[in-house]
């Protein structure tokens, strides 16, 4: 039997792919993933550097928003194959919020799912519709015979494991009732939830804002997740958080959130 290889994919909300693009380039020739997924990249596709990430070994897809959102792909030493621009379910909905792909054999989801806030309010009102697409969408790629991820900046906490104060957050539109029991309900499709799986209940953040050095206090959320299918979940081998991204200057507010696979 061939022998297999093993695979980084990682997710980073680089909140402004303009500003932050030193930082990427640094975390990307530090780490070396094979395989990323970008939100917030906040530029058009026309101001997308695909030519720097070339330069630095990186092929990629992308769909921009000239103020807000956006999603790339990018794959080390290869070209991204689309397969599919925008969550199906509502063809009114322009916002760049998810981009799927097949890249080094995985069918990569990568999405950007709304904030919500404030709530309640017509922003909550298409978080909720927007995750009820996913959920649909998603039925069709966990069953799939091939390894796939969806993966990103999913604007969800799960529990009250994955935010630093749970009584500070329990009004924001990421800790609703609604929205955990949707994203639980995506879990119940068959997903792995891929860093709860190595770390079980072990705190870990992938997201801390920018007041009163929460940080260096190490006070954040897991809002970024990496989900599995049955096939990718058996060749999981480890997943963390590089938080050393967090604490450089002029950082983003997230971390790339990562993982390895055989493949």
């Amino acid at each position: 039997m061939p022998r297999r290889k093993t695979l980084r994919i990682a997710t980073f909300n680089v909140n402004g792919i303009g500003p932050r693009l030193p930082q990427l380039l640094a975390w990307l020739d530090r780490e070396a993933p094979d395989v990323v997924a970008l939100q917030e990249l906040k530029a058009t596709d026309a101001a997308f550097p695909a030519a720097e990430l070339g330069q630095a070994g990186y092929g990629a897809i992308w769909c921009g928003e000239a103020r807000w959102n956006g999603v790339a792909v990018l794959a080390r030493d290869a070209m991204p194959i689309e397969s599919r621009r925008r969550l199906p379910g509502d063809p009114e909905d322009s916002q760049s919020r998810y981009l799927e792909a097949a890249v080094h054999g995985i069918v990569v989801g990568a999405l950007y799912l709304p904030n919500g806030n404030p709530q309640p309010g017509p922003k909550f009102d298409y978080k909720l519709r927007w995750m009820q697409r996913l959920l649909d969408h998603a039925r069709s790629l966990v069953d799939l015979p091939h390894p796939a991820v969806l993966m990103g900046d999913f604007n969800v906490i799960p529990t009250d494991l994955d935010v630093y104060d749970p009584k500070a957050w329990k009004r924001d539109a990421l800790f609703q009732p609604d929205v955990r029991d949707a994203f639980e309900r995506l879990l119940a499709q068959g997903w792995t939830d891929a860093l709860r799986k190595v770390h079980g209940e072990k705190i870990i953040y992938t997201f801390w804002d920018y007041f009163r050095q929460h940080a260096e206090r190490d006070r954040g959320l897991r809002i970024d997740h990496l989900l599995l299918n049955p096939v990718l979940a058996s060749r999981l081998k480890d997943a963390g958080v590089d938080r050393w991204v967090r604490l450089q200057d002029r950082a983003s507010d997230h971390a790339p959130t990562w993982i390895t696979v055989s493949i």
